[in-house]
């Protein structure tokens, strides 16, 4: 039996389809520092950030995961420029380790691989701790983002796959218990670059004989930025003077020493010309100023002169630390 069409039929296939709408998104130029919450990963935030801003350009300047918490600077427009400064910054973090049980991932979100009894007195966790103060090798985890032939590590401890990996040198500049409770502590870790706080807790642990991971972090300093200038999403949200409440591009290079140039120089400079100016060291990366602001970065070389290292696009900024 042939099926009779409907008679909407017709005008249904006629319809044209509806163009979705073009998102059109502005030009912001800036730092936002975010107060990540447990449980969104770092891209997640930013992309809400992104939104609330309606931002067309943004990244961040390294990861937290999703299990983590804490500051995470966000960067717009020209401010991306910059954010390798933070990614080679020293971070700080608070930590809470579970002594006793191990996972697959070395924190809390990780299946349970072994258990162990526990018996470790406070003293005898300080004396491990020393262990682990100054320059010391570090196995980075499976579950991490570095890659090997193209694909993340974490790609190949999701499919039971372990990859033999090379210690990698850090620095564990200081390492301070905050708080101990028999088969928990809290620690204080200020680190450098690359540092993980998982390989931490693991070492910890086996150091002490009875297997760790890390159950809780919250990340509180990044360079010169602290965990007391960040805001929520919430905040953010809720906030009508959203531009206002990001830094300046040049807030990412504020360590570094300050030139100021005239109108012709600063012209000259993003012609791409290198100075003559008699002054700096050789290598040494500065802050550029000109007439109208921040222009980027500049490096010294011989003989007094000054190269571009990273300029600006001239004509946006969201506004000017002070020099």
């Amino acid at each position: 039996m042939t099926a009779t069409p409907s008679p909407e039929a017709p005008a249904r296939a006629r319809r044209p389809k509806q163009p979705q709408r073009k998102i059109v998104r502005r030009q912001v130029d800036g730092v936002l520092l975010l107060d990540k919450p447990q449980g969104l990963s770092s891209n997640a935030a930013l992309q809400i950030a992104r939104r609330l801003l309606n931002a067309a350009k943004a990244g961040h300047t390294g990861t937290l995961d999703p299990m983590a918490s804490g500051l995470l600077p966000l960067t717009f427009g020209e401010a991306t420029k910059f954010s390798q400064m933070l990614l080679d910054a020293d971070k700080t973090y608070e930590a809470v380790v579970q002594l006793g049980v191990e996972t697959d991932s070395g924190d809390a979100d990780g299946a349970v691989t072994a258990t162990h009894p526990v018996a470790v007195s406070e003293a005898r966790l300080n004396a491990a701790l020393a262990r682990f103060r100054g320059d010391i090798e570090q196995v980075p985890p499976m579950y991490s983002a570095l890659k090997r032939d193209g694909k993340a590590l974490y790609e190949y401890a999701r499919e039971g796959i372990e990859l033999e990996r090379e210690a990698r040198r850090v620095s564990i500049h200081a390492l301070e218990l905050l708080g101990f409770e028999g088969e928990r502590f809290t620690i204080r870790v200020h680190c450098s670059k690359g540092t993980y706080i998982r390989s931490l807790a693991m070492d910890i642990g086996a150091a002490l004989g009875c297997g760790a991971h890390l159950c809780a972090l919250r990340r509180t300093g990044i360079g010169r930025f602290q965990l007391s200038q960040a805001l929520s999403l919430e905040a953010l949200e809720a906030s009508a003077e959203r531009d206002g409440l990001l830094q300046p591009a040049d807030a990412l290079v504020a360590d570094f020493a300050a030139v100021e140039l005239d109108d012709e120089a600063s012209r000259s400079l993003l012609q791409g010309r290198v100075l003559q100016l008699g002054g700096g060291r050789a290598g040494e990366l500065v802050r550029v100023y000109g007439p109208g602001g921040f222009l980027g970065l500049g490096q010294w070389q011989e003989a007094g002169r000054l190269a571009a290292r990273r300029l600006i696009a001239t004509g946006t900024h969201a506004g000017v630390a002070s020099a």
